[in-house]
């Protein structure tokens, strides 16, 4: 089904680049919560050609079988959903429309998060390779915004949202906000921030909770099949007050962060750091942009003493890391 609306016109740039994908499909989920248990109530597709122009879009709301969650942001109560598919009864649907295309989408590696997890519960595979995401691209364009949140790029481009936080009306935003974005990144032969996709490939759930069974389900169980290469370096301990980063220290992350948290582990591992999944007394370093944050990671930090650093903070630090072994010097006062 075609978009009613029309498209906003965008020049076309004289040499498209040859490397940019063939298709695109513009994503946006509702879900029951930020966590890994937690579950997706709506899913809208856009699919985009080459150059950005809508082929079609596809709309789906989802029986999660528990509690919605935050009913006053997504608007799905428990009655609405009650009759709605299951994820695994629209996952073959949903699947083809990703297929062959760059997943995009408005941090995209919590929507692509939650997808591959409910296709890894549906049994379902999907061939999604790579995702963008449109916060990150923004950046790379280096858009005058106000802040990263989907409003402040449609108000960029003029793009009238209807019903915020509805899938349908926010994968309808933001394709029309990636198309000019785009052709802004062709025009300019900048490489896309293409990230890889790594569906799970194992998934346990309760033997003992039946489909379309009523009430809460019980907790489920993931991981993802990449395991991190084990730190070579023995852990020199804590992050010291005006001294670098040194190879081995263990780094933990909590929260949100500006760049995806897989590529800033990924850069921590590269630099030889250990990346923690927890916060204990042997952790040298905690990012995290809220440190007044409940989270778990952030009282055990408060607990341990463990030092905290900002991402900005981190990411200057990760541009200097002093090989294992090495005792680093303090750092003169600035200025």
């Amino acid at each position: 089904m075609l978009d009613e609306r029309p498209e906003t016109p965008s020049p076309t740039p004289p040499v498209w680049p040859d490397a940019y994908p063939q298709g695109y499909a513009v994503v946006d989920v509702e879900t029951t919560g930020l966590g890994r248990d937690d579950r997706i109530v709506s899913a809208a597709v856009y699919r985009l050609d080459a150059r950005g122009t809508v082929q079609d879009h596809w709309y789906s709301p989802v029986n999660p079988e528990r509690d919605p969650g935050p009913v006053w942001i997504h608007g799905l109560t428990s009655e609405a959903l009650e009759g709605a598919p299951l994820f695994a009864e629209i996952a073959g649907e949903l699947a083809g429309r990703l297929a062959g295309r760059v997943l995009v989408a408005h941090n995209a590696v919590f929507d692509w998060s939650m997808l591959a997890r409910e296709f890894a519960r549906a049994g379902t595979e999907v061939a999604v390779e790579h995702r963008l995401c449109t916060i990150v691209l923004s950046k790379e364009l280096r858009l005058p915004l106000p802040n990263h949140k989907l409003e402040s790029l449609a108000a960029h481009y003029g793009v009238v949202q209807r019903r915020k936080h509805h899938a349908l009306d926010d994968a309808r935003v933001l394709a029309e906000a990636f198309r000019p974005s785009l052709h802004l990144a062709a025009g300019a032969g900048l490489r896309l921030p293409l990230h890889a996709c790594r569906p799970l490939t194992e998934w346990r759930q309760s033997p003992s909770v039946p489909l379309r069974s009523t009430g809460y389900r019980q907790p489920t169980s993931w991981r993802q099949p990449r395991k991190r290469p084990a730190c070579p370096y023995p852990n020199p301990g804590r992050l010291e007050p005006g001294r670098p980063l040194v190879q081995g220290m263990r780094v933990a992350f909590s929260g949100d962060t500006t760049v995806e948290r897989e590529l800033l582990e990924d850069r921590a591992t590269e630099a030889g750091l250990h990346v923690a999944s927890s916060v204990s007394r042997l952790t040298s370093l905690l990012v995290t942009n809220d440190p007044g944050s409940p989270a778990a990671k952030v009282l055990a930090a408060r607990r341990h003493g463990t030092p905290v650093v900002d991402e900005a903070g981190f990411q200057r630090l990760l541009s200097e890391v002093a090989p294992a072994g090495r005792l680093p010097q303090q750092r003169p006062p600035a200025g």
